[in-house]
This record gives C-alpha cells, structure tokens and sequence, in this order.
C-alpha cells in the first residue's frame, strides 16, 4: 500500500496597492498554485476565516512537475526553516510559473469566448440587415 502526500502553504505578501495570497499545493510531487486578492491587510482572523470558507472553491493553475523531499528534519531545524519562510518575501518560482500557465490558459478560453460573441453578433447584424432588405420589396 503506498501513501500520498499532500503539502500546502499560504503565502501573503503586499503587492502595490493589494496584499494578495498565493496558496501552493504540492500532491503527488506536482505543485499547483492559486492567486487570491485581499485587497486590505487582511487580520489573522480573516486568513483563516477565508481558508475555512473558500478553499474548496479555489481555482488552482495546471500542475507543474517538482521535486518533494522526503526527508526527516529536526524539530529545531525545522522550527529555523519556518522562521526563514516567514522573513522571506514573495512566492517561489514554481509557483510563479504554475500561475502563468492558468493566467494563458484563462487568456485562451477568453480569446475563445470574445471571438464567438463577435461571429454571434455579426451574424444577428447580417440577419437583421437580410430582414430589412426583404420588407423592403415586400411592398412591391
């Protein structure tokens, strides 16, 4: 019987003039992140009232191949390393990619959407102009 594991983190950090929060899943040795705006400073109450609320409904980027170390650490080194992510600033490359990958494939299906609106309405124009023409000679 083999077991998965999974690993989540939530960074939060300022980014001019919103304090955004970037959620990375790791499952299966693949990372998957998803953005989220705050807009204000969030309070700890509020992260945690967010993550009991809406993480289920999160919109997570396509999953990107990474490394997971399985490794046991000491409590005091892992209790250093958490001090050490804490000072750290921003969010990780792999994140950073896992985003850009759902920010084109959402640029995609947008692209997509706008230009079957733009055929729909061409067509309801066509239409119309073709409707017009007809009662035209109608009369005649």
């Amino acid at each position: 019987m083999r077991t998965e594991k999974c690993q989540g983190r939530l960074t939060v950090y300022f980014e001019d003039p919103f304090w955004v929060g970037v959620f990375e899943r790791i499952e299966n040795g693949k990372l998957s992140a998803a953005k989220v705006t705050f807009g204000a400073e969030p309070k700890d109450y509020e992260v945690r009232e967010f993550i009991s609320r809406h993480y289920y409904h999160l919109q997570y980027s396509p999953a990107i191949k990474t490394d997971v170390k399985d490794v046991k650490k000491n409590p005091k080194r892992a209790q250093r390393d958490a001090k050490k992510q804490i000072l750290e600033k921003g969010i990780g490359t792999k994140s950073q990619q896992a985003l850009k990958l759902q920010q084109e494939q959402n640029k995609l299906v947008r692209k997509e959407r706008s230009k079957k609106e733009r055929e729909a309405e061409s067509n309801r124009l066509f239409e119309m102009k073709q409707l017009k023409k007809r009662e035209k000679h109608k009369g005649h």
